[in-house]
């Protein structure tokens, strides 16, 4: 298997409300049966119902509460940025989890979910560079 992710699926409640809220932060997708597709960076993110998601899986879907273990992360160029963002987000229906702030390994940080409950991280990490496309590039940890 190569080292590589190409779709994330987000199973969610409903699909055009959840499109609705990732275009209220900016982002842009086609619809196409009941999935709404974003292109994001070298990968994709998917929303699609998520009995729907479930099944297709092979699982029983259960319970939608608590944490799934699971947060997808954004990070950005500066600290004003993750601030920016997190506001934005709450302002299109996002619960913020984590206030942004220094963390204990040193980079700025807050946390929300959207409104499915999908946990997502944005900081501001000045090791792991973005390139002007908005990939990231981890550092040699080996290095540092």
């Amino acid at each position: 298997m190569e080292q590589r992710i190409s779709l994330v699926t987000l199973g969610v409640s409903d699909v055009t409300r959840s499109r609705t809220f990732y275009e209220a932060l900016g982002w842009r997708g086609q619809e196409v049966e009941e999935t709404v597709f974003f292109q994001a960076g070298g990968l994709a993110l998917v929303l699609w119902g998520r009995e729907k998601l479930a099944a297709d899986c092979g699982l029983t879907d259960g319970a939608a509460t608590g944490f799934g273990g699971i947060a997808l992360a954004h990070n950005v160029r500066s600290d004003a940025e993750v601030d920016a963002l997190l506001t934005a987000a709450e302002r299109a229906g996002a619960t913020i989890t984590k206030p942004a702030a220094t963390n204990a390994i040193g980079f700025y940080s807050g946390a929300f979910t959207d409104p499915d409950g999908h946990a997502w991280e944005i900081a501001h990490n000045p090791g792991f560079a973005l390139a002007d496309d908005g990939s990231l590039t981890l550092p040699d940890f080996g290095a540092l």
